[in-house]
């Protein structure tokens, strides 16, 4: 993951973060932390899955078919690890954090191993790798992930194997927890102000470990304990006001899940959330990961997102039992009931058993067929229905200042038929760029990052003028979402491009889109604007402004209603332009490009016709109508 980058924020804006933990549910003082970890105890296990808790679970598991399913494959995953080694103190770049994850990985699922059945092969396992990891020089500070991962690794490990341990073991990874995990927090604490996923990872991290070790270092754990319930609320604020999650599909699964850790770990051992449930969007933002994925089962994977379909996530497993909500599982639960082993080799896969909701069924189907989401990185999503058939439309605003964001505001994909049309490169490896000096994390307008060729305007399907890339600085706003409909103002992220840009999707009735633009031109010089979308399908040009998309033995036709005549175009991804640049292979932008006179007004209605679709006449509207 990046390094803690603030980004752009006006001044008013963290002042509100400063004092938003009060405001919510009040400022916890340490000395309240105190008393309840008084309360506590020095009984273990205490974190997630309390002291003889195990018993109730492995009781459910005759009558729930789904967790006997998910037991299975804890149990199997558990014994592909007992012939592994011990994780090693290698780094990857500047970054220890694939080795703080393997560590977590393996105490997760060796550690519920043992508490399910009670076979000393488990537990014995993961004390070797909790004693390796504990001998490390350090979990390397300087990249704070490594630390709270591998934290929350011997956090719970301690914790849950502590009726197991020897003295011996128990005062070594003790030691460690509190010299290389918490003490450094002191000090190395930057992610604390975040407004992004390090602080929901970092915070809960260090929370984990305090818990684990509270009885022998109560005073710091009451200080990790209440920084972190005073602190995640700036990076929760960030949901608000309707639960969409500003990085992106793979962000939600790393940032949301672990602040959802950190909530049910300080709840399992202090009998509390403190408040942190009721902020504004978080609930909702079970619903944003539902309408994120397609029909196809890909995410609209914008910014630095992952591409590729997600595995079970087991944040809207905790969601569902927290809201009471079972079509949250829409999506999970075909993954869950199909032929394959439900778990995919994610470090936190043992925490489905733990938050699956008890006499779990087949969910019913989702109601809503659009969704949308204000805040830091507008979105909007809008389906034909819940078949995996469906057509699917989603768009988004927001800034390319944005933690992780691209220059891709107004970027949209497309489903329909079972394949993704309209797609997205997504990221590239952050090691693969580094490692050739390239600087991902300055900001600028002329900074190296935009010089990356998937996070620059030209690899995106929006608008590009004159070769430009869009504005650092600018904004995009959703101004109408109704269902089936959306549009967006993208003037601020063409400043000094066009005039005022608005750009609008339409989810018809007949099951095809419709994607408008309007924009004037600003001059003094007549400006060439570039329309554009990324497809991984061939593309067939057959004559002006109509092209023949094949893909999986599917087709659909692009139509160019407006302007007449538009003469299409196939713009090369790959190879990409710089040695740096990751390849792109079968994969090309399909367009066309319109002249824009200083003043000018232009609208540009693109059709998207899959070929399950009865497509009817397309009668334009502008986008003030919408």
């Amino acid at each position: 993951m990046a390094r803690h980058i603030l980004g752009t924020v006006k001044t008013a804006a963290i002042l509100s973060l400063l004092v938003l933990p009060a405001m919510l549910h009040g400022a916890t003082d340490e000395a309240e932390i105190s008393r309840r970890l008084t309360q506590m105890g020095a009984a273990h296990p205490r974190i997630f899955l309390k002291q003889g808790a195990e018993q109730s679970l492995n009781e459910s598991l005759k009558s729930d078919p789904a967790r006997a399913r998910l037991r299975s494959a804890l149990l199997a995953q558990a014994d592909s690890m007992l012939a592994t080694k011990p994780v090693e103190r290698v780094l990857i770049g500047r970054r220890l954090l694939d080795k703080s994850r393997t560590c977590l990985s393996r105490v997760l699922h060796l550690g519920l191993a043992w508490r399910l059945t009670g076979e000393r092969k488990y537990a014995e396992r993961a004390r070797q790798e909790m004693l390796a990891a504990a001998a490390f020089s350090d979990w390397n500070p300087s990249h704070f992930l490594d630390v709270a991962e591998m934290t929350a690794a011997l956090g719970t490990g301690y914790d849950w194997l502590y009726a197991f341990l020897d003295e011996d073991s128990l005062r070594t990874i003790r030691q460690a927890i509190g010299e290389k995990g918490l003490k450094p927090s002191l000090t190395v604490n930057g992610w604390s102000k975040a407004i992004h996923n390090w602080n929901q990872v970092c915070n809960a991290g260090m929370a984990i470990g305090a818990l684990a070790v509270a009885e022998s270092e109560p005073q710091l754990a009451a200080q990790m304990i209440a920084r972190a319930i005073n602190t995640v609320p700036a990076a929760m604020h960030e949901y608000g006001p309707d639960g969409a999650y500003p990085e992106g599909a793979s962000y939600w699964s790393y940032g949301t899940t672990f602040n959802v850790m950190l909530i049910a770990a300080i709840e399992s051992a202090l009998g509390s959330d403190f408040g942190l449930t009721r902020t504004p969007g978080f609930g909702a933002t079970a619903d944003y990961m539902l309408h994120v994925y397609g029909p196809t089962g890909l995410p609209f994977n914008y910014s630095d997102a992952g591409s590729g379909r997600a595995g079970l996530i087991p944040a809207m497993f905790w969601f569902t039992s927290v809201r009471q909500a079972p079509y949250l599982l829409w999506s999970e639960w075909a993954k869950l009931a199909g032929g394959d082993n439900p778990f995919d080799g994610d470090r936190l896969d043992p925490l489905l058993l733990l938050w699956l909701p008890k006499g779990s069924s087949r969910p019913s189907t989702p109601q809503a067929l659009s969704w949308t989401g204000h805040g830091t990185t507008p979105v909007a999503f809008h389906r034909s229905s819940w078949d995996p058939s469906a057509t699917y439309i989603a768009i988004k605003g927001g800034s390319p200042s944005s933690n992780h964001a691209h220059m891709d505001a107004g970027a949209f994909v497309m489903d329909a038929a079972g394949t993704r049309w309209a797609d997205d490169l997504g990221m590239q490896s952050y090691h693969s760029l580094e490692s050739r000096g390239v600087d991902l994390w300055s900001r600028g307008q002329e900074a190296g990052r935009w010089k990356v060729f998937r996070l620059g305007t030209a690899a995106h399907s929006v608008l590009m003028v004159n070769g430009q890339q869009q504005r650092v600085e600018g904004m995009a706003r959703i101004t109408a979402s109704k269902p089936g409909r959306t549009v967006v103002d993208v003037s601020e992220t063409y400043r000094g491009q066009l005039g005022q840009a608005r750009r609008g999707v339409q989810m018809r009735a007949d099951r095809t889109v419709l994607v408008q633009d309007e924009f004037t031109g600003l001059g003094p010089e007549r400006a060439s604007v570039r329309w554009a979308m990324l497809t991984r399908a061939d593309v067939r040009v057959d004559g002006p402004g109509r092209a023949t998309l094949t893909r999986d033995g599917r087709t659909l036709e692009f139509r160019v209603v407006e302007p007449a005549g538009a003469v299409i175009r196939i713009y090369a991804t790959d190879p990409p332009p710089a040695e740096t640049d990751a390849p792109n292979p079968g994969t090309r932008m399909l367009g066309f490009e319109i002249d824009a006179p200083a003043g000018a007004a232009r609208r540009v209605v693109v059709h998207l016709v899959p070929q399950t679709a009865a497509a009817s006449a397309v009668a334009v509207q502008p986008l003030s109508e919408w």
